[in-house]
């Protein structure tokens, strides 16, 4: 598969169950999720649209079928933090590697900078050291997309009998100003369904 086969556009609520079954091998088999058990269709889908209310959450596609997602969320509740936001990533376990995440990522960079958020943060799970459920993978992605590590919490997720570590990394969009412009929220951007 060539990433130029993939397509990107907005999720749908409709799209909860086959995201849900991108989603669910993570928190089964791996860490990179904190999560323990695996979400219902009803919760996956309340998830989404929660989301879809200010920011973009976006699929990926590959002749028609959902490959993987992304979005982004509140870095913080509080309004000061409004320009800052969070990124959450998933790619088929057999599609990963083929330029889908790097593409999705682009998109919602594309996104945030016409929201006017001026910082992305990820929030990923750590190991001390590799093993079966957690590599350092998720960091050297970031890492080539041009995201800096800012800080460690160690041993501070426990998943399948062991204690990860969890680091923010952050990717500065545009300049800071001492009136920055207000939030867009994603809805408004009236992006239509393809990106």
């Amino acid at each position: 598969m060539s990433h130029t086969e993939v397509s990107i556009r907005t999720a749908t609520l409709d799209d909860a169950q086959e995201l849900l079954a991108i989603y669910a091998p993570y928190v089964i088999k791996t860490a990179i999720t904190f999560e323990y058990t695996v979400p219902t269709v009803a919760v996956f889908r309340s998830r989404m649209e929660h989301t879809l209310q200010k920011y973009p959450y976006l699929v990926a596609e590959h002749q028609g079928k959902p490959i993987g997602y992304a979005y982004t969320g509140p870095f913080n509740q509080r309004a000061a933090y409004d320009w800052s936001a969070e990124t959450s990533i998933y790619v088929q376990t057999d599609s990963r590697h083929a330029g889908v995440g790097k593409k999705l990522y682009t998109a919602l960079e594309d996104i945030s900078k016409a929201q006017h958020i001026l910082n992305l943060n990820a929030c990923i799970g750590y190991p001390e050291k590799e093993d079966r459920y957690l590599t350092k993978n998720s960091v050297l992605f970031h890492e080539h997309l041009g995201y800096k590590a800012v800080g460690t919490f160690h041993q501070c997720g426990y998943k399948f009998g062991t204690w990860y570590h969890m680091v923010w990394m952050e990717k500065m969009l545009g300049k800071h100003t001492d009136n920055p412009l207000p939030i867009i929220a994603f809805p408004a951007l009236s992006m239509g369904t393809t990106i």
